[in-house]
């Protein structure tokens, strides 16, 4: 253990916890390198001494999550032999993306701050350092997260280490997820409803290619809300994940956080898929996916790590680089990132699959009453790529959402799918279904019930309106009718029942429906895994299952190339063998199928090899 921590302390360079970068300086005249922590404002500093400290772990925090995923696969002869690694699970200690200490720096840096903040400063009757006390345990615990995520039980320090003989007198504790879990999550709950800071944008200056990067600063807290609903949902308390993600909606997220309102727009198809759309398709849009991931957007984007524009600024990313894009380079083409030569990685095979057997719904052209529906692709895949056909039988594919430097840690989408997550496997697959459907809102309640022919059942409208009150009158503003529309409607068109033409809601409209599309994944669980081999026998638990491979798909869909895919699978694995429907380890079989085409050196079907070595 002390070689352990030493090798901590080594890394963090103790007793320079804290300082503030040139991407970071603000207008004042005065540079502050130690400011005062008893101070109204200037903690802010310290503040950013753990976005510092963020910055350096996220681009192995991004790796190990998308690597060991089911979407991307190496080119040999051209990836990063240490990419090569993660993906097939042979990464050692020497693996430049596998280093614990990374996320100690977070936490120590996070331990200083809360060791040392005064917090009961005023500014009249108003606390005015709480919401940033509060953030900064939020990211503690999202770093105390990841460790337990990636190396499955972790020394647990919780004051800050600033000197070698502190760290060798001190044996910390060993802890697991739900020791994790145990220790943070009660502390933080006493802060539910507080929001995050915001100090303003900070200029970090322009591109040598023409962009001008700011820095928003609330965007690099992470709500306390959210977290602690990751808590409970990563150790499988689906009724507290519920609680904490309908407060986070109701109590701090904004009007913009809460709605869902982009539908798939195939205008960005390639022409070599034209022929796959149907003669008098009418497209209606509402956006355009690859906008959510625009520099200046402001409504999709709850937390992000945002790099540096340039070496001589701080810390920088190599994600840009091995998705082939130029960002820190001298091209003087302004406008779009540059482009380079060389592609490090590709799509997967199996999730090109998914993406190019979806359904697509849409209206016809002069019929604005009914629906159709063709076999085309799920569009969002098509918004952020671009694809050149060589003509050798190789087509190489640029893969743009992090190609500014950007990392996504939560998105709006993150939370509603979690919440999803959650209350399907609260019992309640019907409410989960309208995320992906319809998106929730009082006419969904009310006009897409069994009552009505729909598929949210009494119990389901009740636990949103009372047990964990997301739709009531109080709230009904920031779930408006008009902006509504599941998350699947992002890639797959028209999938929710409300008319477009005047926003009523018309059960049955779309022929996207809870039974037939649960029954198809039913059937497909069947086949591939031999379970639940009798339709007139499938149970609830059944359907449970299948509404999460649902929403598996969905995180593949809609999180693809944001570094989430193996924590995703992980989850959910763990859901599987935790409720045990077909045995207590369908779960970890389950995902061992899911990555079987990457060849892993680890025998997946056993939780314990899911970890990378800690050092």
């Amino acid at each position: 253990m002390k070689k352990i921590i030493f090798a901590i302390a080594a890394l963090l360079g103790l007793g320079t916890v804290v300082s503030c970068s040139d991407m970071l300086e603000t207008d004042s005249s005065q540079r502050l390198f130690d400011p005062d922590m008893n101070d109204k404002t200037d903690s802010m500093y310290y503040a950013f001494g753990v976005l510092q400290a963020l910055q350096a772990v996220t681009d192995q925090y991004y790796l190990q999550g998308e690597m060991r995923g089911d979407l991307v696969e190496v080119m040999p002869g051209v990836t990063d032999k240490n990419l090569q690694e993660l993906a097939s699970f042979t990464a050692g200690t020497s693996n430049k993306y596998d280093s614990a200490y990374q996320y100690y720096r977070v936490i120590n840096n996070c331990n200083y701050y809360i060791a040392h903040r005064d917090t009961s400063l005023l500014t009249g009757s108003t606390e005015v350092v709480k919401n940033e006390y509060v953030a900064i345990k939020a990211i503690r615990a999202w770093a105390y997260l990841q460790l337990v995520r990636n190396y499955g039980e972790v020394p647990f320090v919780t004051q800050p280490l600033t000197s070698i003989s502190q760290i060798e007198s001190t044996n910390f504790p060993m802890k697991d997820l739900a020791g994790i879990v145990a220790e943070l999550a009660p502390d933080l709950a006493q802060y539910s409803g507080t929001p995050c800071p915001n100090h303003g944008e900070f200029d970090l200056g322009s591109t040598n290619w023409g962009a001008n990067i700011k820095l928003i600063s609330q965007y690099f807290y992470i709500p306390v809300d959210v977290i602690l609903g990751d808590l409970y949902l990563e150790n499988n308390d689906y009724a507290n994940a519920v609680k904490y993600y309908v407060n986070y909606f109701t109590n701090v997220a904004s009007a913009n956080n809460t709605v869902m309102a982009f539908s798939g727009d195939i205008s960005s198809l390639p022409r070599t898929m034209y022929d796959r759309i149907p003669l008098g398709m009418s497209i209606f849009t509402r956006g355009d996916y690859s906008n959510l991931f625009k520099l200046d957007n402001k409504n999709e984007m709850i937390t992000k790590v945002q790099m540096p524009v340039s070496r001589q600024k701080g810390i920088t990313s190599v994600l840009p680089e091995i998705y082939g894009f130029d960002f820190y380079g001298t091209s003087s083409n302004r406008g779009a990132t540059p482009r380079l030569e060389q592609v490090q990685l590709k799509p997967s095979a199996s999730y090109l699959e998914l993406i190019d057997t979806l359904t697509y719904y849409y209206y016809e052209s002069g019929n604005a009453i009914s629906l159709s529906s063709a076999k085309i692709c799920d569009a969002r895949y098509y918004s952020f790529t671009e694809e050149v056909d060589f003509g050798d039988d190789s087509t190489q594919v640029w893969i743009s959402k992090v190609a500014n430097a950007n990392v996504y840690l939560y998105r709006s989408t993150t939370v509603w799918l979690h919440l999803a997550e959650a209350l399907n496997r609260l019992g309640y697959p019907d409410l989960a279904f309208a995320i992906l459907k319809d998106g929730l809102n009082q006419s969904v309640l009310d006009y897409g019930t069994e009552e009505f022919g729909g598929y949210i059942t009494a119990a389901g409208k009740n636990l949103l309106t009372n047990v964990y009150p997301l739709i009531t009158d109080a709230t009904a503003d920031k779930f408006p009718k008009e902006l509504s529309g599941g998350v699947h409607q992002r890639g797959c068109g028209w999938t929710s029942d409300y008319e477009h033409r005047n926003g009523n809601y018309t059960t049955g409209l779309s022929p996207y429906q809870m039974n037939p599309v649960v029954g198809n994944k039913l059937a497909y669980i069947s086949e591939t895994y031999n379970v639940a081999n009798d339709p007139a026998l499938y149970t609830k638990a059944d359907t449970i299952n299948a509404v999460e491979d649902l929403l598996c798909d969905e995180y593949a869909l809609e999180f693809a190339f944001e570094g989430t895919r193996y924590y995703d699978l992980m989850r959910l694995a763990r859901h599987k063998n935790h409720a045990g429907t077909y045995g207590g380890n369908f779960g970890s079989l389950w995902m061992k199928k899911k990555l079987e085409y990457k060849h892993p050196q680890k025998d997946l079907s056993d939780p314990n090899q899911w970890y990378l070595p800690f050092k």
